[in-house]
């Protein structure tokens, strides 16, 4: 066969395309254009969303495993922390018994030995519960106002008091509202009684508001950083044994004769929101007093009106008698 008729074209199999470079630049240039035609036009976004919803089976079925893993973690976590919480809750249930069975025996022993002293029994006061609507417009007082007022039978004069301690004292009543005169404020006092030395004095809020300090306490004083300060119930306002502050801090100077002593208060004004409005201590006393003339006069007339009925029974049992008497005889003078 003479070369020239030869077909010297590669088989299909050895048959060479384009060149790497040039399918490198084509693959680039269409990725390039499906990036922009998908950010601009949002080509693909169909696609990507069929793609998902086609997948998204087989990623629930894929991470079911590890799903499965974390709640079991979960749980036994779970069951520790509530294991852990119920003894706790167990112990100080515990101990809230034993202090309320300690309570309860010293409130039983306080009371018999007022009785043995013929000492009046602790009074308790009415309470009114109230909410602080917002702190007082005025920059140089310390004051909140309650949404109590006389509708509810707030009056003037009334200690406000939440679960610390003493918070301060209605000064001004409105018929749905009243102001508070915290104790922090450079206005206000209260007769106090260190619970550790059975001292008596009276503190003050301070100038500056931040907290309040005794007045005219002897260097020579027994008071102590930590001394826990309660209600006297002296000025007939407070209640006695209310909590109201602490020592805070006590300076002695060898120029003065007194010395100053500072007090934080137990119940702070700015986390406080809900409180209670008492009655204040002579009103109620003048009540309670009121109220037992009042039931010793309604004793009093019930006991004369038993006495006149026996008077009259007895009356009545001697006219019969003597009116038996007199038929027995024939009527004869």
């Amino acid at each position: 066969m003479p070369l020239g008729t030869l077909d010297r074209s590669p088989p299909p199999f050895f048959r060479q395309g384009p060149s790497a470079l040039t399918k490198l630049a084509l693959c680039s240039a269409l990725a390039l254009l499906l990036m922009v035609a998908d950010t601009r036009f949002k080509l693909m976004q169909p696609a990507r969303a069929a793609l998902a919803l086609v997948l998204q089976p087989v990623q629930r079925l894929l991470l079911a495993p590890v799903d499965a893993w974390e709640t079991a973690g979960g749980y036994l976590r779970g069951t520790q922390r509530a294991m852990a919480a119920e003894d706790l809750a167990r112990r100080q249930l515990s101990a809230q018994a034993e202090r309320l069975s300690r309570a309860a025996a010293l409130q039983a022993e306080n009371d018999r030995l007022r009785r043995l002293l013929g000492l009046q029994p602790s009074l308790t006061v009415p309470a009114l519960a109230a909410e602080i609507l917002f702190e007082a417009p005025d920059p140089f007082s310390r004051r909140v106002v309650i949404d109590r007022g006389t509708t509810q039978g707030v009056a003037a004069g009334s200690p406000v008091i939440n679960d610390a301690g003493v918070l301060g004292q209605v000064t001004r009543v409105y018929p749905l509202s009243a102001e508070v005169t915290l104790l922090t404020d450079k206005d206000a006092a209260i007769p106090l009684l260190n619970a550790r030395t059975q001292m008596r004095n009276a503190a003050a809020g301070r100038a500056d508001g931040a907290g309040m300090e005794l007045r005219f306490v002897t260097a020579s004083a027994d008071v102590q950083v930590g001394d826990l300060m309660t209600t006297s119930g002296l000025d007939g306002v407070y209640p006695p044994g209310l909590p109201v502050a602490r020592v805070k801090a006590v300076s002695r100077r060898g120029d003065s004769s007194f010395a100053q002593v500072l007090l934080a208060p137990i119940a702070q004004p700015d986390g406080a929101r809900h409180v209670l409005v008492l009655q204040p201590m002579d009103r109620h006393l003048a009540a309670k007093q009121e109220a037992e003339a009042v039931a010793a006069a309604e004793a009093a007339s019930a006991a004369e009106a038993k006495a006149a009925l026996r008077t009259a029974k007895k009356e009545e049992r001697a006219a019969k008698a003597a009116a038996k008497a007199s038929a027995a005889t024939g009527g004869s003078p």
